[in-house]
């Protein structure tokens, strides 16, 4: 390399040994917890989050970083072994949920549960962005142990049509709680070809009055969002998190004219470099698709905005519409416009107008965010919605 990048590459090389070293850390301390409780039969809630998301942003993580680190396999083989271990060891476990945890399940990891105790487990999550080609972390064979679930989480290009079908049969209790993940990484090496179409979800929602879907969606393309949403899905919470693609105003709109009995949280992130060039959903249209979304879903109670630009008026009139029902309205001090005319107005400071009406319409004190390194969902969106997973199957 020429003297002109030499400051570059040894940035890099101490990049590259800091990762190293974080990975080499966590799969010492991933054997450390799974070794202490290979034997414990008493179990009840078993649940496990590795934050990856991180280490994603480098490229590929296999090839990279743990080949490096683990270069003939024996960690990750060995972690493996104790967690099929552990699962069948266990007695009393009701919940299982692993998340992010980097190459621990595997799609033959639930065979070692045994018939009785798939059978009485009331909640499965298996969540990891790291599964190579077109491999899924559960089948419809082995969803048909589990005849006592409340509640699943799982990658949605994992979610078939079968396995929907196999959920309304009437030897499985009803489902109350179902979260999917929509990853582009994953859309990219799956297919949506095989998801439930809306009869699937109508024979879901006859089983289960009460169940209510949680879905986000990270870096979808639009078209891809249109075949997704399909009008019968019982959906009550959507997160939209980005950094290629934005959402557009008519999938707001749709979601809001479909889900208006259901919807109670609405997130939608744009992690943009260019803050000047928020994405505007009410552009060119006569009615703003978040003013529709707060007028027609009138279980809305929580609405968290970056990354998309909103009108000072228009924040003014959701805070009117949804008053004290709005529980939580978070966004981002640099997503809030004015529009010229309440800029020219000398009489009035359109800040300090702005915090007063939608603090009186909320009948709350209320200000914009002005950290957005605050939120947890905005700096870790894995671990912002296994949270939210883990809370929402909680809540039955």
């Amino acid at each position: 390399a020429d003297t002109g990048t030499g400051g570059e590459e040894v940035e890099a090389l101490q990049l590259s040994a800091r990762w190293l070293e974080v990975l080499r850390t966590y799969l010492e301390l991933v054997l450390c917890v799974l070794v202490s409780i290979r034997n414990n039969r008493n179990l009840q809630k078993f649940s496990l989050f590795g934050d990856i998301s991180v280490l994603q942003q480098q490229g590929s993580l296999s090839n990279t970083y743990l080949s490096k680190v683990d270069p003939d396999g024996k960690k990750i083989k060995q972690i493996q072994q104790l967690f099929e271990e552990i699962l069948s060891n266990s007695r009393q476990l009701k919940w299982l949920s692993c998340g992010f945890m980097l190459e621990l399940v595997t799609p033959t990891s639930l065979s070692s549960l045994s018939n009785s105790i798939a059978n009485t487990m009331e909640h499965l999550s298996l969540l990891d962005n790291n599964i190579p080609g077109n491999s899924t972390l559960i089948t419809t064979v082995e969803l048909e142990r589990f005849m006592n679930l409340r509640s699943l989480a799982l990658d949605f290009c994992d979610f078939t049509a079968e396995m929907a079908r196999v959920l309304t049969d009437s030897n499985h209790v009803p489902l109350q709680r179902l979260s999917l993940l929509v990853h582009s990484v994953s859309v990219m090496h799956k297919s949506l070809d095989n998801m439930p179409n809306d009869e699937h979800w109508k024979a879901l929602s006859r089983k289960s009055t009460s169940l209510r879907v949680y879905i986000m969606a990270f870096d979808i393309k639009s078209e891809d969002m249109l075949k997704i949403l399909k009008p019968s899905i019982p959906l009550e919470r959507i997160h939209f998190d980005s950094y290629i693609t934005c959402v557009s105003g008519a999938i707001v709109d749709l979601i809001s004219r479909q889900y208006d009995k259901f919807l109670t949280h609405f997130i939608l992130m744009n992690d943009v470099i260019d803050t000047s060039g928020f994405p505007d959903l009410s552009d060119n249209r006569n009615e703003d698709p978040l003013v529709l979304l707060a007028w027609r879903c009138t279980k809305l109670s929580l609405l968290a905005i970056h990354g998309y630009t909103v009108w000072a008026h228009n924040l003014i009139a959701i805070a009117r519409l949804r008053g004290s029902d709005l529980k939580v309205l978070e966004v981002t001090e640099e997503s809030i416009d004015f529009d010229q005319g309440e800029l020219a107005d000398q009489d009035v400071d359109p800040v300090h107008n702005l915090i007063e009406q939608v603090s009186l319409g909320l009948g709350q004190p209320w200000h914009a965010v002005m950290d957005i390194e605050s939120l947890s969902v905005f700096t870790e969106p894995n671990r912002h919605f296994y949270r939210e997973m883990q809370s929402f199957s909680e809540d039955i």
